[in-house]
């Protein structure tokens, strides 16, 4: 019988198709390290790997399974930069700032791409991905953005599409514009984080699933993590849980909001060849954004956003088939074999979170849809910032990222009714 997450439900493509998903003891007993993680995910196991072959004794926690939150079950996209464009964030923070992010996010593609190499992780690797505008009036945006990265940040892969070229990479008629960027990529995100936790425990890190953290507190100089099967006193924390945090430490919680976000895989798509002939992955121009790519046996995987509260729609297969036939509508009867769901971690500005939110306690994640390479860059900077081997955390750490507003109790209706409205607006 196939294993079905408690916190994020319909069994993936990515779980089907992994080789190997081996399982981890959970904690009996309580543990003395230097380091303790709390989330198995891409931030607290490339900190765990890191931590561990620099000799640091560290233990990792997962409350399911390594593989259950969004770094095994999300939409395996790269990106290039940050969230924001660089033109945003240039008006934002000025022109050193925002290259200094650019460059870190270079960096955190280059060293996954390294480190899957180096532990020869066959993550299916795809080269390739289309932003495309669902608006007709972003053509001078998209341009000038293309302009800016090419000449201001030294990035010569990306080049703007017209709606002739746009409607032929994508393979519909449904977009005005886009941009192509031959610099980065698309994942079997599973396989990568499946390979980095056998890397993690092979340096000497220890991990354990199916712990939950359910307090965090100090003493003495230490602090304390407590599970339902023992407790882990450790000299410093990092809290990687991202958008699974609940209730476990208030600061992370009201800067770190989970919404829910869905994916359909289909069947592979040997009569549509028109369909993203060059296979490369796409997002769109909504705020609510869309994605979707082509898998390596030619499957389509397209995801959509549009659930802002803990539930799950009855039926997700239905909810993504009448997204895909908007702009494929040769494609509204195919077969999705595979649908399942879970959350992103956001925060306000769409940008990273990283903050001491406890004397030694760590917290990083909000990033936005765009954490495949981040988080794993981010689990090394941890690592980095310990160790002392470079301060480019720092980086993250000096972003103003305001907490969502409604406090504990109204934050998350005040955020329905915030993306609410941007849904609907994307739709005019």
């Amino acid at each position: 019988m196939s294993w079905q997450s408690p916190i994020a439900p319909g069994i993936s493509w990515y779980q089907e198709t992994v080789a190997e998903r081996p399982d981890y003891p959970a904690l009996d007993g309580s543990r003395q390290t230097s380091v303790a993680i709390i989330g198995g995910g891409f931030t607290g196991l490339q900190a765990a790997y890191n931590l561990a072959t620099s000799g640091v004794s560290v233990v990792v926690i997962e409350g399911c399974r390594i593989g259950d939150g969004a770094s095994g079950r999300n939409g395996g996209q790269f990106g290039t930069g940050q969230r924001s464009s660089p033109d945003e964030l240039e008006e934002e923070l000025g022109f050193e700032r925002s290259k200094a992010l650019f460059d870190l996010a270079e960096n955190a593609k280059k060293y996954v791409l390294d480190f899957a190499a180096e532990h020869r992780i066959d993550m299916e690797f795809l080269p390739g991905q289309l932003y495309v505008s669902h608006k007709a009036g972003y053509e001078r945006e998209y341009r000038q953005s293309v302009e800016t990265t090419v000449t201001r940040y030294g990035y010569p892969h990306i080049s703007f599409m017209d709606g002739k070229e746009t409607a032929e990479r994508v393979g519909s008629k449904r977009f005005f514009c886009g941009t192509r960027d031959t610099g980065t990529g698309h994942i079997h995100p599973l396989k990568l984080l499946v390979g980095l936790a056998q890397a993690a425990k092979q340096a000497g890190a220890e991990i354990f699933e199916m712990t939950r953290a359910t307090s965090i507190r100090q003493s003495a100089g230490k602090t304390l993590i407590e599970t339902p099967s023992g407790a882990i006193t450790a000299e410093r924390v990092l809290i990687a849980t991202n958008a699974y945090i609940e209730n476990l430490e208030p600061v992370t919680a009201a800067h770190v909001m989970p919404i829910r976000s869905f994916i359909g895989a289909t069947v592979p798509l040997d009569k549509f060849p028109d369909v993203i002939p060059g296979s490369e992955a796409i997002a769109d121009s909504r705020f609510v954004v869309r994605y979707w790519r082509k898998t390596r046996d030619g499957r389509l995987l397209f995801g959509g956003r549009e659930a802002y509260t803990s539930d799950t729609p009855g039926d997700i297969s239905s909810h993504i088939r009448r997204q895909i036939a908007e702009i494929y509508p040769g494609l509204r009867d195919i077969e999705i074999t595979h649908a399942w769901g879970g959350s992103v971690g956001i925060t306000l500005p769409r940008k990273p979170f990283a903050r001491e939110v406890m004397p030694g306690v760590m917290s990083i994640g909000g990033y936005s849809g765009h954490g495949v390479m981040l988080s794993n860059y981010c689990g090394k900077l941890y690592a980095d910032s310990i160790t002392g081997k470079t301060g480019e955390l720092d980086l993250l750490k000096d972003l103003k990222i305001p907490p969502f507003p409604g406090g504990a109790k109204f934050r998350s209706p005040l955020l329905f009714l915030a993306l609410t409205w941007y849904a609907l607006r994307d739709r005019f």
